[in-house]
């Protein structure tokens, strides 16, 4: 088989230790990169618009996310396919894959982006998005999603390059894009007064900046992981492997946005104060997440390319090695956040009403971050192995159905901030202990 590429990095053989963290932290830093330009967004519109600009844009993270999250996860089954084939060397597979992801991607963004122009404003009035900001919010949602395409051409091309190791390159493109999407707020909202509709056309040249890069890095990769013209298209073997395992994982993100969506719109009930204050902590309750995702999407592609080879000891010191480093890394950096939150907070707001919120979001929320890390790396091994059905039914009534309840019962009762958001720390108690009784019986049914 010819070489994957230059910058491709051998999962099956070596020391796993520094490769997993040579792979994580790049795509956490990505993601955190990806988290800074709506970081950006909120952190400019807070300070240099109005406190309902900031509204407008935080009550749209829920749906957005609802919107994306099923399409994130058929790219990384695109991952999981290609990393398998990469491990068992089927150079042939890899290229059909390859041009089938590309393939879904687009015809995934252009739905995403037309569908979104006609539920947007329905959607945030069923959300209870506050009356004066309802239309701003509309308008940012409305221009976010015209990005859609790009976005999910990132997401695939980079899933793409990750399933060899690469995360470097998307890194990189990211860093460029994120410079843009900078400069342009700036110019947009403080020069031009274009206040949200002005960032969000910056997050959508951003997104077009990215996915470029990757288009190009694809262009010119060696074989097998080229990506040529003339061969997209939709191979029914790969693009059924892909949906087996992306669409479990897409409902599994889907569902909690789902809940986080029902979980705005109680906050939009405590008004616009608590809506500006819950986007604030929101960003950084995300940066701290990212660590633990990065560790578990390093899981999924070590774990699959180790099974594609059959190196099962390797897959069960990836899932101990990928846990450590995902709970340590992630304390780490939710501490700084919580230590120093009079200083971060303020960076997106000054409003003494909208810190009370952010200050008992960041308390509860972010402080016990780490948690995630059980469920999310155990389900990045089921997921590893070729199982992703599982984690997505135990994140639907682990995360999902409970936080429902939750609101629906105790939140319903006592209407305070804080009852609210226990309900996070809880259900990612329940959720981790089940995906690991989970994942126990998966692992010995795989290596059987």
């Amino acid at each position: 088989m010819s070489t994957i590429g230059k910058k491709s990095m051998d999962m099956t053989q070596g020391p796993l230790w520094n490769k997993i963290l040579i792979f994580a932290l790049p795509l956490a830093a990505s993601s955190i990169l990806q988290q800074l330009f709506n970081s950006v967004d909120t952190a400019v519109v807070g300070r240099f618009a109005s406190s309902q600009a900031l509204a407008a844009v935080g009550s749209n993270s829920s749906f957005i996310s609802l919107l994306i999250n099923l399409f994130i996860g058929i790219s990384l089954g695109s991952n999981v396919v290609i990393a398998h084939y990469i491990g068992q060397k089927a150079e042939q597979n890899i290229q059909a894959a390859i041009h089938t992801a590309i393939v879904v991607a687009l015809l995934s963004g252009f739905f995403v982006m037309v569908l979104g122009q006609f539920i947007a404003r329905p959607v945030l009035l069923l959300m209870g998005t506050p009356e004066d900001v309802i239309d701003l919010a509309v308008l940012y949602l409305r221009i976010y999603l015209i990005g859609m395409p790009f976005m999910m051409l990132y997401d695939f091309g980079s899933s793409i390059l990750r399933s060899t190791g690469d995360s470097r390159r998307p890194l990189y493109s990211l860093i460029v894009a994120g410079v843009v999407n900078t400069v342009l707020n700036l110019i947009l909202v403080i020069v031009f007064h274009l206040g949200v509709s002005g960032v969000a056309i910056a997050t959508v040249i951003s997104n077009i900046v990215s996915s470029g890069i990757i288009l190009y890095v694809l262009l010119h990769e060696q074989e097998p992981i080229r990506l040529e013209w003339k061969k997209l298209a939709i191979n029914v073997k790969e693009f059924k492997k892909i949906l087996t395992i992306g669409i479990p994982a897409g409902l599994q993100g889907m569902m909690f946005s789902i809940a986080n969506v029902c979980i705005q719109s109680a906050i939009n009930s405590f008004g616009s104060e608590a809506v500006a204050g819950s986007a604030a902590a929101l960003n950084y309750e995300f940066f701290s997440y990212f660590m633990v995702n990065a560790f578990a999407q390093a899981t999924v592609t070590f774990t699959s390319q180790n099974y594609g080879a059959g190196e099962q000891d390797r897959c069960k010191k990836i899932f101990r090695i990928s846990m450590l480093f995902a709970m340590v890394s992630c304390g780490f950096l939710s501490s700084i956040f919580v230590l120093n939150r009079g200083f971060f907070l303020r960076l997106y707001s000054t409003d003494s009403r909208v810190l009370v919120y952010a200050n008992q979001r960041l308390l509860i929320a972010t402080t016990l971050e780490l948690l995630t890390a059980v469920y999310e790396v155990s389900a990045g091994a089921m997921r590893g192995l070729g199982h992703s059905l599982l984690p997505a039914i135990i994140t639907f009534l682990g995360s999902c159905v409970l936080r429902l309840i939750w609101i629906a019962t105790m939140c319903h009762r006592v209407h305070e901030f804080w009852v609210l958001m226990i309900i996070y720390p809880i259900s990612w108690v329940i959720t981790g202990i089940a995906m690991m009784i989970a994942y126990t019986i998966t692992k010995k049914k795989s290596f059987r």
